[in-house]
């Protein structure tokens, strides 16, 4: 079991930054990849940003290239989303993921087997 706690949500206007961060406890070396994804009210989970626990590549969406960045610590246990230039389309629930194949390239829900709890994002015009 791999147990994930998201923190550092808030509410911000737009052009600014968030840093999210994902930690990770448990049976933590099983892990292939790790994503974040989010949900906004009325619409369906989307994948924002994944990176390979082993290789280190990032994938991301198209809607927060240039934008987003994945990274994760040494230990890889901890992993972060860099938001910068946030725009209101970004208010979302953004939730962390583990999946324990791969399952970074697609960043497709059915890939992942951990979720964490969800934190919330607020960005105002």
């Amino acid at each position: 079991q791999v147990q994930l706690v998201e923190s550092g949500g808030g509410s911000v206007q737009a052009g600014g930054s968030l840093r999210l961060s994902c930690s990770a406890s448990g049976y933590t070396y099983n892990i292939g990849c790790m994503g974040w994804f989010r949900q906004a009210p009325g619409k369906e989970r989307e994948g924002v940003a994944g990176i390979r626990t082993r290789s280190g590549s990032t994938y991301y969406a198209d809607s927060v290239k240039g934008r987003f960045t994945i990274a994760q610590d040494n230990a890889k246990i901890t992993t972060y989303l860099q938001m910068n230039s946030l725009k209101p389309e970004d208010t979302a629930m953004y939730y962390c993921a583990a999946a324990l194949m791969s399952g970074c390239y697609a960043l497709s829900t059915n890939d992942f087997n951990y979720w964490g709890q969800g934190t919330q994002v607020t960005v105002s015009s």
